[in-house]
């Protein structure tokens, strides 16, 4: 039976792009207030909570072996990676600004599929690409007047984050969506663990401990865990009721809800130069995705006509 219901995959989708700008503001809120390893220990502790339970109660796969299991590693240090450096960059950066130069990531994973996976990339979505990068600097030049090398964080998100990606590719086949991110949850957990164990147990630690944080602050917390745990699921799930190429332009609507959220919660809009850069930016990936789907339609078009040939040719 067909599972196809592309409207629920597109409001899934839309949540998704709601909450990832709530989760980003309450990392910057509480930015001042926890330290990067506690926060991303509260990050994936939760997501392992909620999700172990889930995949075990649902009878999903969630054993990997070898090589998959090497790469659920490289993922998750990724992961790690990713969301410290925009997590720091957000203590420093507007929300919109830092959401808008991440989303260089697409030009950077399209790059990257052409080195390491072969794809063919033509000359239209190179310049495109160009384009997206240029965008990108317009958004970058007032952020690194004001703050400085801060404002190169969200590009190094965007390069840690394509990476997350590819890796993601290559393991995706072999394993169970959900099951993985449980997996990418118990494993954070389990590297943080001995870092803040022995930080606080040694007194290096320059703030305080998680459990004499006050009440508003482990509220947050916890926001930040379930928003980042649920706006994950929700693209998960958009993506079994909606072909990829259906979703994709619809991510961009992140960077306007980022701006909103910014605006309400911190009073911040990104000054004109950045606007234009913003503008730019998601022009140029949204006629990226648009080149994909053409793509995807001619070679589905050829497929049919090759097997319409085949199927018409007089037998031997």
């Amino acid at each position: 039976m067909s599972t196809d219901r592309p409207v629920l995959g597109i409001l899934l989708m839309l949540g998704f792009c709601i909450m990832a700008p709530l989760g980003d503001a309450i990392a910057k809120l509480l930015g001042g207030r926890v330290g990067l390893a506690e926060l991303l220990f509260i990050r994936f502790l939760i997501q392992a909570v909620v999700l172990v339970p889930l995949v075990a109660g649902s009878g999903r796969p969630w054993r990997m072996t070898g090589k998959t299991w090497r790469l659920a590693w490289l993922r998750t240090g990724l992961h790690m990676a990713g969301i410290g450096a925009m997590f720091t960059a957000l203590r420093f950066m507007p929300l919109a600004d830092a959401v808008a130069i991440a989303f260089v990531m697409p030009f950077i994973m399209l790059l990257l599929g052409r080195w390491f996976l072969g794809e063919e990339v033509g000359p239209r979505r190179l310049a495109a690409c160009a384009v997206g990068f240029v965008g990108t600097l317009m958004v970058i030049q007032p952020s690194f007047a004001e703050v400085g090398l801060y404002a190169l964080l969200p590009l190094a998100v965007a390069v840690i984050f394509a990476f997350f990606m590819l890796t993601t590719r290559f393991i995706a086949r072999d394993t169970d969506p959900i099951g993985l991110q449980a997996v990418n949850g118990v494993m954070g957990v389990a590297l943080l663990a001995p870092w803040i164990l022995l930080v606080h147990g040694a007194g290096l630690a320059d703030h305080a401990s998680l459990v004499h944080l006050p009440a508003d602050t482990h509220l947050l917390l916890l926001g930040i865990g379930l928003i980042g745990t649920s706006a994950h699921l929700l693209m998960t799930w958009s993506l079994r009721f909606a072909p990829s190429a259906t979703l994709a332009p619809m991510q961009y609507l992140e960077i306007p809800m980022a701006t909103v959220v910014g605006l309400l919660v911190f009073g911040d809009l990104p000054d004109g130069l950045a606007m234009v850069g913003i503008t730019i930016t998601m022009g140029a990936g949204l006629y990226v995705v648009m080149r994909e789907q053409a793509e995807q339609r001619r070679s589905r078009r050829l497929s049919a006509a090759e097997a319409s040939a085949l199927m018409d040719e007089p037998a031997p």
